[in-house]
């Protein structure tokens, strides 16, 4: 697992890629493990701070009590139709690992200064894969990224 900074640091170009995705739009979707193992899927928003990516909900909301009992997330960026100018599309984003629960005080302030723990929930996102789905320079082909971790990137076109 990797922060945020770790992978701007081991991948730039894809990070500045993926974060002009997430950064797009602001509603993303989020995929928590619900109790019975079953998938479940919300509307969810980040926040870049410090070296880290963050994401907040409401408290006890079902999406928190899924991370709360089991970290594992993936995180799509808003679908954006590329349209009639498929040069401008800033793709899309995929990324997976846990997602850690903030209840100190003093650390969900520095992030959320007018929140507190008690009346909502902050999870730092720990990354253990990245991936960025582009256009091709001639706009005739999809163009993957993936990151994981102390691995180069790969790169796919299809």
């Amino acid at each position: 697992m990797a922060s945020w900074a770790v992978f701007a640091a081991e991948a730039p170009e894809l990070a500045a890629r993926v974060r002009a995705a997430l950064d797009a739009n602001k509603h993303k979707t989020l995929a928590t493990v619900r109790r019975d193992g079953a998938p479940r899927i919300s509307g969810i928003e980040t926040m870049f701070a410090g070296d880290d990516l963050w994401t907040g909900s409401m408290w006890q909301a079902r999406k928190a009590q899924d991370l709360l009992r089991d970290p594992r997330f993936a995180l799509h960026s808003a679908t954006i139709d590329p349209g009639d100018d498929p040069g401008s599309w800033p793709g899309e984003a995929k990324l997976s690992g846990h997602a850690e629960a903030v209840d100190d005080f003093d650390r969900f302030a520095a992030v959320i200064p007018d929140g507190s723990p008690d009346s909502m929930h902050l999870f730092r996102l720990d990354l253990r894969e990245v991936v960025h789905t582009g256009l091709s320079q001639a706009v005739d082909k999809l163009v993957i990224e993936l990151w994981r971790p102390g691995a180069q990137v790969r790169r796919f076109e299809r």
